[in-house]
């Protein structure tokens, strides 16, 4: 059995490039950035970002193209991809290696945070049509403390 999978889920680092292939169909070009944070054998905090260059076709790409916007989170889920060519100006053959997306899906816009209500707030603006609509589209996640220590890997 062979699997080809890639799933990230990271941030826009630029807005997507919208083209057309020769045939007419879309192509959206994307660049994510992920970011890992870890520990040292120090116990020093260390922090590493990587680059990752994702290709959007079809109807995905239009709707990439128009909603996304640099900064915004997404996740993308899809096969990796290395594809060769031969330089026009150095004649050196390129390699570029990137993510072929299956499936995008859009996170929260930069800058916008999700608010929540304090249970047991009253006043007229907790029943108003905009804060049910917030409500439903937050949710609150449990603030844990995770020690690395406790996990057996």
């Amino acid at each position: 059995m062979y699997l080809n999978k890639a799933l990230i889920v990271g941030n826009l680092t630029r807005d997507p490039e919208l083209r057309a292939l020769p045939s007419g169909m879309q192509v959206a070009a994307l660049s994510v950035a992920t970011n890992r944070i870890w520990k040292d054998k120090n116990g020093a905090k260390q922090e590493a970002s990587d680059f990752h260059n994702v290709v959007v076709f079809g109807r995905q790409a239009e709707t990439s193209a128009q909603y996304l916007k640099k900064g915004q989170q997404v996740m993308v889920e899809g096969r990796i991809q290395t594809r060769s060519w031969d330089d026009k100006t150095s004649g050196e053959k390129k390699y570029r290696t990137e993510i072929v997306a299956d499936r995008v899906q859009f996170g929260a816009k930069s800058g916008v945070t999700g608010g929540s209500s304090v249970a047991g707030e009253e006043g007229p603006a907790k029943n108003s049509p905009a804060s049910k609509a917030a409500a439903v589209d937050t949710i609150d996640y449990p603030s844990e403390d995770i020690n690395p220590e406790d996990i057996p890997f």
